[in-house]
């Protein structure tokens, strides 16, 4: 049985008579670029995430770019940015002409709030707390510290549509929150798309303005900025399967049980949730110590895996300049070193996971720290 990492297929075949239609009606309408299919998936996803305000633009890079950007936070300024994440973390602050400050992160994968105060100098601006393979971060210490220090704070919750802290989904808690709908995410689109939601209507407005060359209305542009906007065929697309996200959701922490059960059968230390409610399983991530030879006996039983993330961000040559050599950030590095993702959709089955769970322990010599 082959296992795939994701399988957007078996999502396509399930929609298909609801999805294809909305995209039809977009083609037929010619209403591409910021039509009423935008407005209606912007009214609707800030509904979900308990916002006043979203605003659909092109990634989830140019979400937190923007967001950023919006907030007035540019050269000569530091964002604190956990140092276990996806380099768009980072871009987004660099491309804003700011400075990334990282800091380690828990046992969780997740920002250590108890090492925000050592981050913290006089250029300080923002905090980017990222909710991390779709589990959330415990927010109310960020927020705390923030108002504390008169900073924003810009949530990455690229990886957790719908995920919940003390039953507020993320996105709700910072002064903005940002989503990547990737294909391969909880709720992707059909190609790269992104949103950007707050309570703030400054912030709405000025997201609003920066998506689209800094136009007000056509052909009157009251600030130099670039194209992020969100197409109508995206947003049609994200419309639909929002209804099905929390159920999708639903089905992604009962594969995550499944694999918690199994996994502590055989050994297998299974991942640190901090919420039974609150993780939504973009990923599903273990720690192994032969990576690549487990990997390959995975491979050879027809499972995909992935590694999110093999090198971390201060480490990438893109980040040299920064001057952080390996040991700037131990529990990060001891994580890139470590980390396999296994397969995680809602259409998993059950016969896949035992597959993948009986790969593990046919390598399991290799596995166990």
């Amino acid at each position: 049985m082959q296992v795939p990492f994701v399988d957007l297929k078996a999502q396509l075949n399930e929609l298909r008579e609801e999805v294809i239609p909305r995209i039809m009606t977009v083609i037929e309408d010619s209403s591409f670029i910021l039509g009423p299919d935008v407005v209606t998936f912007e009214e609707n996803f800030a509904a979900y995430v308990g916002t006043r305000f979203c605003v659909g633009v092109d990634s989830g890079t140019a979400a937190l770019q923007l967001a950023l950007a919006a907030m007035n936070v540019g050269p000569g300024d530091e964002v604190i940015v956990p140092a276990n994440t996806f380099i768009a973390s980072a871009v987004a602050v660099s491309e804003v002409g700011a400075r990334p400050v990282f800091v380690d992160v828990d046992a969780s994968y997740l920002i250590d709030p108890a090492l925000l105060d050592a981050a913290l100098t006089p250029r300080t601006k923002a905090i980017m707390p990222v909710h991390l393979y779709g589990q959330a971060v415990p927010m109310e210490p960020i927020v705390a510290f923030a108002r504390k220090h008169g900073l924003r704070v810009i949530e990455d919750a690229c990886q957790a549509h719908g995920a919940r802290w003390n039953g507020r989904r993320v996105g709700s808690f910072g002064d903005a929150g940002c989503f990547s709908f990737y294909p391969g995410k909880n709720l992707g689109a059909y190609g790269d798309a992104g949103a950007v939601v707050t309570n703030d209507v400054t912030i709405c407005e000025a997201v609003r303005l920066l998506r689209d060359l800094g136009q007000r209305r056509k052909y009157e542009h009251l600030v130099r900025a670039g194209n992020s906007r969100l197409d109508s065929v995206q947003a049609a697309v994200l419309d639909v399967k929002l209804r099905h996200l929390d159920r999708w959701n639903d089905a992604r922490r009962r594969h995550a049980a499944s694999y918690d059960a199994k996994l502590k059968q055989i050994g297998i230390t299974p991942p640190l949730r901090l919420r039974d409610e609150g993780h939504v399983y973009h990923l599903y991530v273990i720690e192994v110590e032969d990576r690549a030879a487990v990997r390959e006996v995975l491979a050879q039983r027809g499972v995909a895996t992935g590694i999110h993330y093999p090198v971390p961000v201060h480490l990438q040559p893109a980040y040299a300049d920064l001057g952080l050599g390996r040991g700037s950030f131990p529990r990060t590095e001891q994580t890139a070193d470590r980390i396999l993702s296994l397969p995680m959709f809602a259409e998993l089955t059950e016969g896949q996971i035992d597959v993948v769970v009986d790969g593990i322990e046919a390598a399991a010599h290799l596995v166990r720290a």
